[in-house]
């Protein structure tokens, strides 16, 4: 297939959207299909130097607060051409912003299929924001766009569930995998630990995320306060850039900020650590905490998304009940109790990782957009976006 792939977000950004897009990318390329990638464009983007793959970039602005991300400006008559131009077979919309939203225009009105995925919880995030009161229209404009796509692709079964009681359909579930070549317990780094000021035998929790207002990183740091009455040496370190990070290290001095980790860098700072903790209550997925787990590190989160599709109590990793602080953090002292069934929690949490290959997502979402081509179910006027 030609299949023109759009997203707001992609690497050399670091966020769970970007590298999900970015591995299904290669996994799509890999299994001979032709991809046009469109995106906003960035001075420090790499070229493609693969045939299968085209990149399309158009002009984008950033977004405030957000140091390096940008939105792409609406272009739908260019998109138009592009998809024209590269014969595509299938558009799939990775985000629902202005470009995103460019494309659905572009393809529906070359007659073309149109896929999505369901990344973001936008409307969640308005309160973060101090803008609560539009909440409704949010969920409002992401129900008419995801409902004049073929079908959306959502990585949890209870979001499916929250979604179509808000409205939305042809919701098919593709979950995420784990990369687990690059996520293993081997790449612990000594010298690593060494710059973050710790001991051999010193035990290191880990936060991994965007420093964003959504993630409640403090949370997890009061969590990591109060451990240290149990535990007084443990470090905390915080893998990650955003809005909320410089005032995160002026109130926090004694944790380690490591900023922004890629590639290689990012596993040797999982397998360097010794316990994951990751409060938020706004994710579709959480890619981090199966990474975690890939990582060999017992994780603790909420009881939902990720945690919840794989993580077993006290088997694999740890849970806490969903949107409850006060029993997170306690879990996080109760945790620092029992250290020495960490080695056991961490194999386990290694091993369920390995069940879940990033190429059974691949091969799961290639067959979806062999549907989606054969079956557009192109529905519904374009219209006017509902304002609730």
């Amino acid at each position: 297939m030609r299949i023109a792939l759009i997203t707001e977000t992609y690497p050399p950004e670091v966020n769970g959207v970007a590298m999900t897009n970015q591995r299904l990318v290669r996994g799509l390329i890999e299994r001979d299909h032709e991809i046009l990638l469109v995106k906003p464009r960035r001075r420090d983007a790499t070229p493609s130097d693969h045939p299968a793959l085209r990149i399309y970039e158009v002009f984008g602005i950033p977004i405030p607060n957000y140091a390096g991300l940008k939105l792409g400006l609406p272009a739908p008559g260019q998109l138009e051409h592009a998809f024209e131009h590269f014969e595509a077979d299938i558009v799939h919309v990775a985000t629902e912003g202005p470009l995103g939203l460019s494309a659905l225009l572009a393809a529906r009105h070359l007659g073309r299929p149109v896929s999505s995925t369901f990344h973001t919880n936008f409307q969640d995030y308005c309160a973060d924001y101090g803008a609560a009161f539009m909440e409704r229209g949010m969920m409002a404009y992401l129900r008419w766009f995801h409902n004049r796509c073929a079908l959306t692709t959502v990585p949890d079964p209870s979001l499916i569930r929250r979604l179509s009681k808000d409205g939305v359909e042809r919701l098919e579930m593709l979950g995420r995998g784990a990369d687990t070549a690059l996520f293993a317990p081997s790449k612990r780094d000594p010298g690593l630990r060494a710059q973050w000021g710790v001991q051999p035998e010193t035990p290191v929790a880990l936060y991994v995320g965007r420093a964003a207002a959504e993630k409640d990183i403090p949370l997890v740091l009061e969590a990591w306060q109060a451990a240290r009455a149990v535990c007084p040496a443990l470090k905390m370190v915080v893998v990650g850039d955003g809005p909320v990070r410089a005032k995160l290290q002026k109130t926090w001095p004694e944790v380690y900020f490591a900023g922004m980790r890629y590639d290689e860098d990012l596993a040797r700072h999982y397998a360097s650590a010794d316990l994951f903790l990751f409060g938020s209550t706004s994710e579709t997925f959480g890619n981090v905490v199966i990474e975690a787990m890939s990582s060999g590190l017992p994780v603790l989160t909420y009881d939902y998304a990720a945690g919840a599709q794989f993580i077993k109590e006290g088997q694999n990793g740890y849970l806490a009940p969903f949107n409850d602080p006060e029993a997170f953090r306690e879990k996080t002292v109760q945790l620092l109790r029992a250290r020495a069934d960490w080695p056991t929690i961490a194999s386990a949490a290694r091993a369920t990782a390995e069940k879940y290959p990033w190429s059974a997502t691949i091969d799961r979402f290639e067959g979806l957009l062999h549907r989606a081509v054969g079956n557009p179910v192109i529905s519904g006027e374009i219209g006017i976006v509902p304002a609730s």
